[in-house]
């Protein structure tokens, strides 16, 4: 009988089992720093991460990650608006007809649950066989011209649409990076649709915004107020001789019920109370009305309350140029600061070189004019100009909070979304829950580690204990690989924990069933280990390569839970293999080391 050589055996598990406590360490130590952290009052925590922020962001990013399930969050779907982006490629070229064949192509897609594109196209056609989508969409770098097909049109779009929805996850991506959430997944689903998780976020109408916000920062003049004058007295005039017709279908709501159009100084358009804001809106879109404003000129609500009257919030409306003057592309640089007057929170922003050659024109030739800052239709402030500013600075106040300018400066700074993003699904998972997740799949564990850990002892004895003492190992090494390549571990994650567990001991299994069987045949102790593990071999790799292999096919086809399920499943293959085969081979060596050495197999 050759005497085993397990020293490289040995080696490989002290490697093994070295760079598995390596990789959890930073995780034991990030758990002892919540619970120390979790026992300060609010004003001790808060000063106690603004010290030893460094430490506690390296082991945050270390440890081992929990998923959603397991450590609450929010869930959110996001649909990439293709009807505006199509509208905005159109641009100039654009008219009521497109829009109306794009608000058909929308209502009909939404109901069949069809392709947008595909429905836009259709539509198009079905209105006029003969038209060429040409008309609206030119592009020079993808070679679309008066002369292209209505196909080529199609492919054109679509190809914008999938550039649209790449940018917009980047754009997702790099804010929630700068929103400081740990391990978010965010991927794109179909043709236009972006799932995003966000483990452990509480806030949730902060995370909606931050998702959703486009950003769009323009600068725009304001009107000479002759002009805004004339229209409120157009508007005013409209409405002291407008009596409705008893027949009349849709008669036209009275806006002077609702809306102030005194205003609270030259430029503001009027005012009115928050809660009708919507159907000021809606009265100001009819024609009769919108006809009365001039068509270089439009009307924007202000974004925060200007006062109150009976606890109700009032709000503005100030009139602007509908011409950009500049949008938010030549922002370089955006930071929080304090208006060093009020100490109120605000972003500072500065332009690049050719934004700052712009703005140095706008303000020269505007001295004593407003320039209203508008960020998404809403207007921050609208400062009046003093003098010509050189050095392409600008601030937007009236923000609300530090909380708010933060977010607006990571908006800022990612960039501006290629079109609107709209949530369709959205799922909140309470700490509490994944608390009681996390309670119950270590129930599961534990139960499960039991059950097996106790069968094996009654059923293989000595061997049974060893194979206990590799499936205890074998649970370490598998966090130790997550924890290794920083994945994440979810509810159906530790699933495949608990189906590891069983299938750990299979390997065993097959092994000691050999060693019986050789010492049945009447083949020495020693002799029947090298045959039981010899013979064992072949059905132990095919069981697990083929089960890996599936694993890697969920792992590349799968999504959320599953994608979770086959990570852990292929780590506990890898290190069943590892236990069965190698722990327990050293383990049975040394205990037989001895010839008159006495181990029981069942």
């Amino acid at each position: 009988m050759k005497k085993q050589n397990n020293g490289f055996k040995i080696g490989c598990i002290v490697l093994f089992l070295g760079l598995t406590t390596y990789y959890l360490f930073p995780t034991v130590q990030w758990n002892l720093e919540q619970r120390h952290m979790a026992s300060m009052t609010e004003a001790e925590r808060i000063q106690y991460e603004s010290e030893n922020i460094a430490k506690i962001q390296r082991l945050r990013e270390n440890s081992l990650s929990l998923g959603l399930d397991l450590q609450g969050g929010m869930y959110v779907t996001l649909e990439v608006g293709t009807p505006q982006l199509i509208l905005d490629i159109a641009g100039e070229f654009g008219d009521e007809y497109l829009e109306d064949i794009i608000r058909v192509a929308r209502d009909r897609a939404f109901e069949q649950r069809t392709d947008f594109i595909d429905e836009f196209v259709n539509e198009f056609e079905s209105r006029d066989p003969d038209a060429m989508l040409s008309r609206y969409f030119r592009s020079d770098a993808e070679n679309i011209n008066r002369r292209s097909t209505n196909s080529e049109i199609a492919s054109f779009l679509r190809g914008q649409q999938t550039s649209a929805v790449e940018r917009a996850v980047e754009i997702i991506r790099s804010r929630v990076d700068r929103f400081g959430v740990t391990e978010p997944s965010i991927l794109i689903q179909g043709s236009n649709r972006i799932v995003v998780e966000l483990p452990g976020v509480d806030d949730e109408q902060r995370v909606r915004d931050l998702l959703r916000g486009t950003a769009r920062l323009e600068f725009r003049l304001t009107p000479e107020t002759e002009e805004i004058n004339a229209a409120k007295q157009a508007i005013a005039n409209f409405y002291s001789q407008y009596e409705p017709d008893e027949d009349e279908e849709d008669p036209i709501p009275n806006l002077l019920e609702i809306f102030d159009l005194r205003g609270t100084n030259q430029y503001s358009f009027g005012y009115a109370a928050g809660r009708d804001s919507a159907a000021v809106n809606r009265i100001l879109e009819r024609d009769e009305i919108r006809n009365l404003i001039p068509r270089n000129m439009t009307v924007l609500w202000g974004a925060t309350p200007f006062a109150q009257d009976n606890g109700i919030d009032l709000y503005e409306m100030i009139a602007v140029r509908t011409q950009v003057e500049l949008t938010g592309d030549v922002i370089s640089e955006a930071r929080v600061a304090f208006d060093p007057t009020t100490n109120a929170p605000e972003v500072s922003m500065t332009m690049d070189s050719e934004g700052a050659r712009r703005w140095a024109r706008i303000t020269g030739a505007n001295i004593g004019r407003p320039v209203a800052i508008v960020l998404d239709n809403l207007v921050y402030s609208y400062p009046t100009v003093r003098n010509q500013i050189n050095n392409g600075r600008s601030s937007i106040s009236g923000m609300g909070g530090l909380r708010a300018s933060e977010d607006l400066v990571n908006i800022l700074m990612s960039g501006a979304l290629p079109a609107p993003l709209e949530i369709i699904e959205e799922r909140t998972v309470g700490a509490s829950l994944g608390e009681a997740s996390i309670r119950a799949g270590l129930y599961s564990i534990m139960f499960g580690l039991g059950v097996v850990a106790i069968f094996m002892i009654v059923y293989y004895r000595t061997g049974g204990g060893i194979a206990d003492l590799a499936l205890l190992l074998n649970i370490i090494f598998i966090l130790g690989i997550l924890a290794g390549f920083q994945a994440t571990l979810t509810l159906p994650g530790i699933a495949g924990i608990v189906l590891t567990i069983g299938m750990a001991v299979d390997a065993n299994v097959l092994i000691f069933d050999r060693i019986r069987e050789e010492m049945r045949g009447g083949k020495t102790l020693r002799a029947a280990i090298d045959n039981g593990y010899a013979n064992a071999m072949s059905a132990i790799i095919d069981a697990n390569v083929t089960t890996f292999f599936v694993a890697v096919i969920l792992y590349s086809f799968g999504v959320g839970p599953i994608k979770g399920f086959a990570v852990t499943l292929m780590a506990g293959i890898v290190a069943s293999l590892f236990s069965a085969i190698v722990i327990t081979r050293v383990i049975v060596d040394y205990l037989t080391r001895d010839k008159n050495a006495v181990v029981s197999f069942g």
